[in-house]
C-alpha cells in the first residue's frame, strides 16, 4: 500500500491499482501512527476509490512530507566507506571513515527541513563552490514520533564530496543546502519490513545517454534499519516524525561528477522511481 501528496495538499492511499482520496486534512497527524497499516487498511473500506494508476499519474505529486526533519546515516555499506576513504585521502582524515564503519555507533547527520527538500520530477541542485558532485541513492525510513518504522520511501542525498574530501568538518556544507535532498514519489506502508533482496538502482543520464548504472540488494548494508533509527532516537524527539536515509552503495568513480541538466533515476524495488534533473 502507497501513500501520496498531490497538489492541494490532499492524500491519495493507492491500493491494488484503485486510488483513495483520504479525509484526512494534516499529513503530519496522518503519517505519525504506529498502526499507520492498520488505518490506512480500514480507512479505504469507506471511500469511494478516485481512479486507477492511470489517473495517479495525471496528477501533480509533491514530496510526500510535512514538517518532519530528514536525517541520514553515512558509512553504512562497504562501497561507501571505501569511497569516502579515497575522497578523503589528501586531508589525512581516511581513517575516519574505516573507523566509524566498523564503530558500534553510526555516523548520523542532518540532511535537510522540509522545503529544502524536492520532489520527484523537480530540479535538484549542486553547490557552485564544488567541483565534485554525486547524487547517493538511498531507502529512506519513516519514522513515527515513537521511533518506530511505519514506512519507506526513496531519497536522493545530494553529495559535493570536494568540499567533504577537503575537510570532514565541512560534511554539513557538503550535504546540506537548498536542493540537496529529493524525496518521493510515495511512501510505501507494509505490514512487514521491507525484503532484505529489496534492490536500490540509480542510472544518470546525459544528452540521452546512460553514463552511469549501477544496482545493489539492500542486505549489503551493514548495519540494521532498527539500530540505526535507535540510535536517532537516543537524544532528540520529533513531535511529527522523522525521515532517515540509510546510506547508499552505488557511487560513481572518482572521475565522476555532475553536470547541469543530467537526469537522475533512482528506482526501489515496490516502492517506484524518485526522477530528477540537476539545475
Amino acid at each position: 500500500m502507497k501513500i501520496y501528496k498531490i497538489i492541494n495538499q490532499q492524500i491519495i492511499i493507492e491500493s491494488n491499482g484503485n486510488c483513495f482520496i483520504s479525509t484526512a486534512k494534516s499529513w503530519d497527524a496522518f503519517i505519525n501512527r504506529d498502526d499507520l497499516w492498520e488505518q490506512l487498511q480500514q480507512e479505504i473500506k469507506d471511500l469511494p476509490a478516485a481512479g486507477d494508476l492511470s489517473w495517479l499519474q495525471q496528477q501533480e505529486l509533491l514530496v510526500p512530507i510535512g514538517t518532519q526533519e530528514v536525517w541520514a546515516a553515512g558509512v553504512t555499506y562497504l562501497r561507501s566507506k571505501t569511497a569516502r576513504m579515497e575522497e578523503s585521502k589528501e586531508s589525512g582524515a581516511a581513517t575516519f571513515y574505516d573507523k566509524v564503519y566498523d564503530a558500534e555507533r553510526p555516523e548520523l547527520f542532518f540532511k535537510a527541513t522540509a522545503p529544502r527538500v524536492i520532489a520527484t520530477g523537480g530540479l535538484v541542485r549542486i553547490r557552485k563552490d564544488s567541483s565534485w558532485n554525486v547524487p547517493e541513492p538511498e531507502l529512506t525510513l519513516v519514522l513515527t514520533s515513537s521511533g518506530e518504522i511505519i514506512g519507506y520511501t526513496i531519497g536522493n542525498d545530494m553529495s559535493s564530496r570536494s568540499i567533504e574530501g577537503e575537510n570532514p568538518l565541512y560534511l554539513p556544507q557538503a550535504k546540506m543546502y537548498n536542493g540537496s535532498a529529493a524525496i518521493g514519489p510515495c511512501i510505501l506502508v507494509t505490514e512487514k519490513p521491507i525484503p532484505p533482496s529489496t534492490r536500490i538502482s540509480i542510472k544518470i543520464q546525459r544528452e540521452g545517454k546512460y553514463i552511469y548504472e549501477g544496482s545493489v540488494a539492500i542486505d549489503q548494508m551493514k548495519r540494521e534499519h532498527t539500530d540505526l533509527a535507535a540510535w536517532l532516537f537516543k537524544e532528540y524527539s520529533f513531535p511529527s516524525g522523522a525521515y532517515l536515509m540509510t546510506g547508499t552503495c552505488l557511487v560513481p568513480g572518482n572521475e565522476f561528477t555532475l553536470h547541469s541538466q543530467d537526469e537522475i533515476i533512482i528506482a526501489i524495488d515496490g516502492i517506484g522511481q524518485l526522477i530528477n534533473k540537476v539545475e
